[in-house]
């Protein structure tokens, strides 16, 4: 069955390790939507992450979507109007923040409008995140989180501190809420309904697309669960080797404009 959705990662993906997007792959993403494939852009970043790369690749006209926050937002790229959102309650972020603490590991929250942090003494990554997507960082305590709409939070450290702190989670936050690993320095968790996957079910059936009719290319564990719901999964030759054994298709590395391969191979010469 031809396909028709194409869901792409961004960093490790879309991008080269360098943060830029290579000619090859511009073109093969253009030429695939002007031939009728919805091309979604469906990361872990913010929305303000987003945009630069969405009007680079002339994915932000009418008729095209974007999935962000690792699947918990999901708007039209033209208008804003969002078909999902799946945001943390207040009661959500109080656990989180408070597990933070207690495994000595840093936190920050993220909303539309910027990355919120009670850290007084900001961690580095979280000053990372922010550089990387374009967001302010503010400093507040929990008890001035009641009123914000948290779209996801994120334990942020040197890795070995983080998986230490991975190692004592408690069970029941793996089943109240969708974690997944998106870099070594980087825990993201997000509520239970959130995750690319059940996004990119959501806008095929908006769409009135089947998963045989979609494909999506990633490289890390936080690409999982929307290369596990697709007919077509597609990883990157850097690609983690988790992931690696769920693909149908293993594609060139993202130095080697990996997405213009698995474009051009499995879906415009299909």
């Amino acid at each position: 069955m031809t396909i028709k959705l194409v869901a792409v990662d961004i960093d490790g993906t879309l991008l080269t390790p360098d943060k830029k997007i290579t000619p090859e792959v511009k073109a093969a993403v253009r030429e695939a939507s002007q031939s009728g494939v919805q091309v979604v852009i469906a990361t872990g970043r913010p929305v303000a992450g987003v945009y630069h790369l969405l009007e680079e690749l002339e994915l932000n006209k009418p008729g095209h979507y974007v999935i962000t926050f690792n699947g918990a937002l999901v708007q039209d790229a033209a208008t804003g109007q969002e078909l999902v959102k799946d945001i943390l309650s207040y009661q959500d972020y109080l656990d989180i923040e408070y597990y933070s603490r207690l495994l000595g590991v840093h936190m920050h929250a993220i909303t539309k409008e910027g990355i919120f942090t009670a850290n007084r003494n900001i961690g580095k990554y979280t000053v990372h995140e922010s550089q990387l997507v374009n967001m302010p960082i503010f400093y507040r305590t929990p008890e001035e989180m009641a009123d914000k709409e948290i779209i996801k939070t994120m334990y942020i450290d040197e890795p070995e501190i983080l998986d230490a702190a991975i190692a004592k989670l408690p069970a029941e936050f793996y089943e109240r809420f969708t974690i997944v690993k998106s870099t070594p320095f980087y825990l993201e968790i997000l509520k239970k309904s959130a995750n690319k996957g059940r996004a990119i079910q959501q806008l095929a059936q908006e769409l009135g697309l089947t998963m045989a009719q979609a494909m999506a290319i990633g490289d890390e564990e936080n690409d999982l669960a929307m290369l596990e719901v697709v007919d077509h999964p597609v990883v990157m030759e850097n690609g983690n080797p988790k992931v690696k054994k769920i693909a149908k298709h293993i594609t060139k590395s993202n130095q080697e404009s990996g997405v213009a391969y698995a474009l051009k191979t499995w879906v415009l010469n299909d």
